[in-house]
C-alpha cells in the first residue's frame, strides 16, 4: 500500500470507530468501567506476579478486595449520603429564604458603602425567579439519581463490569504484547516511546487523581461532619469526588458548605470561619502534598484542556464520554507534542534542515 492509501485506510478505521462509539454509547459504560478498573489495578497484579503468584490468582485476589471495598462503601456510606442528599433538597427553599433575609441585606450594605446601589434589581430578580430556580435545581439533582435508565446502568455495572475487569486484568500483559507484535516494524520504536508517554500521563491522571479525589472526599466529609455542619458528609464527599475537574470541586464545595454554615451558624461567625478554613486547608494539603506526591509532573495536562475535554466528552457521549474524555485528550496531547517536536526538527521550521525526499 502507498502512503496515501494507508492514510485513507486509517482515516476510515477512525471514522468507523467514532461512529460505533456514537451508536453503542448507551451500553458502553460497564465495558469502559471494566477497562478502567483493569488499568488501575494492573500494577498491583504485576507486583504479585513478580512474587510468583499466578496471574489468574493475583487477578482474583485483587479484584475481590477491590469490589468488596466498593461494596462496603455502597452498603455503609451511600445510604447516609443519599439521606443527606434528600434532606438537602428539601431544605433548599429554606436556605434561599435565609439568604434573602440575612446574607443579602449584609452584602447590599457593604455594596452601598462602596458606592454601589442595586438592591432593588437583585431583590426583584430573586423574588421573581426563586421558585423557578428551586424547581430547576431540584429536577437536576433528583434526575442524577433517579429513573429507569439509572437502575439499568447500576445493574449492568454490578454484573458486567466485574467480569470484564477480570478477563482484561488477567490477560492485560498478553493483550499489550499482542498489540505490540502488530506494530509496523519501521516505526515500532517511535510508537512504543509515544505509548510510554501516554501511559505516564494516564497513570498520573487516572491513578493519581483518583487517589487525590478519595483523599479529599474523606478529608472534607469527615471534617465537615466533625464541625457539625448539616449535610456535611454529602457536601464533603461530593466536593472531593469532583475535584478531578480543576477548581470546580473545591469551589462548589466551598460555596455550598459556607452557604449552609451561614444558615446554620449565623450568630456564631467562628464556626462559619472554621468551615471556610477547612476548605482552605484542603487546598493547601492538595497543592503541597497530595498533588506533588500522587501526581507530580507526570500528567502534563493544562487545567483548561481537562475542563474542555470533560465538557466535550459529556456533550457528545454522556457519562461514557466523561470517562473517556481525559484518556482520549491525553493521547491527543501527547501526539500533538510529538508532532510539534517533529515540526521543529523539520525544514519547515529550520531553513537549514534537510528536506524530506519525495
Amino acid at each position: 500500500m502507498t502512503r496515501r492509501e494507508q492514510m485513507v485506510a486509517w482515516s476510515g478505521i477512525l471514522i468507523v470507530a467514532v461512529a460505533l462509539i456514537l451508536v453503542l454509547r448507551d451500553i458502553l459504560l460497564p465495558f469502559v468501567a471494566g477497562m478502567a478498573v483493569a488499568y488501575f489495578l494492573d500494577p498491583a497484579a504485576d507486583w504479585l506476579e513478580r512474587r510468583r503468584v499466578p496471574r489468574w490468582l493475583a487477578t482474583l485476589l485483587i479484584l475481590s478486595l477491590f469490589f468488596v471495598a466498593v461494596g462496603l462503601v455502597f452498603v455503609l456510606l451511600v445510604p447516609l449520603v443519599r439521606d443527606q442528599f434528600d434532606r438537602f433538597l428539601t431544605h433548599l427553599p429554606e436556605y434561599a429564604a435565609l439568604f434573602q433575609e440575612r446574607v443579602l441585606p449584609w452584602l447590599l450594605g457593604w455594596a452601598e458603602r462602596l458606592g454601589f446601589d442595586f438592591s432593588m434589581d437583585i431583590k426583584s430578580a430573586l423574588n421573581g425567579n426563586r421558585e423557578q430556580i428551586m424547581k430547576v435545581l431540584g429536577g437536576i439533582l433528583t434526575g442524577l439519581l433517579g429513573g429507569g435508565q439509572a437502575v439499568f446502568t447500576l445493574l449492568s455495572l454490578m454484573v458486567i463490569t466485574p467480569v470484564v475487569s477480570f478477563y482484561l486484568l488477567r490477560d492485560w500483559d498478553r493483550l499489550v504484547s499482542k498489540v505490540d507484535s502488530y506494530l509496523p516494524l519501521d516505526h515500532a520504536a517511535t510508537i512504543r516511546e509515544q505509548a510510554g508517554e501516554i501511559d505516564k500521563v494516564l497513570a498520573g491522571f487516572v491513578r493519581g487523581q483518583l487517589l487525590v479525589c478519595l483523599s479529599l472526599a474523606a478529608f472534607y466529609g469527615i471534617g465537615l461532619t466533625a464541625l457539625g455542619l448539616q449535610f456535611g458528609l454529602f457536601i464533603g464527599i461530593t466536593a472531593g469526588m469532583i475535584s478531578f475537574i480543576p477548581y470546580v470541586g473545591t469551589t462548589l464545595g466551598f460555596v455550598t458548605s459556607v452557604g449552609v454554615a451561614l444558615a446554620q451558624y449565623w450568630d456564631d461567625p467562628l464556626w462559619i470561619g472554621l468551615v471556610a478554613g477547612l476548605f482552605i486547608l484542603g487546598q493547601v494539603i492538595e497543592g503541597n502534598f497530595l498533588h506533588p506526591v500522587l501526581i507530580g509532573d507526570r500528567v502534563g495536562l493544562h487545567p483548561v484542556w481537562i475542563i474542555f475535554a470533560l465538557l466535550a466528552g459529556g456533550s457528545l457521549f454522556g457519562f461514557v464520554g466523561i470517562l473517556l474524555a481525559v484518556p482520549i485528550f491525553a493521547v491527543i496531547g501527547v501526539l500533538f507534542r510529538f508532532a510539534l517536536e517533529r515540526y521543529r526538527e523539520s525544514w519547515l521550521y529550520k531553513p537549514g534542515a534537510p528536506k524530506k525526499p519525495e
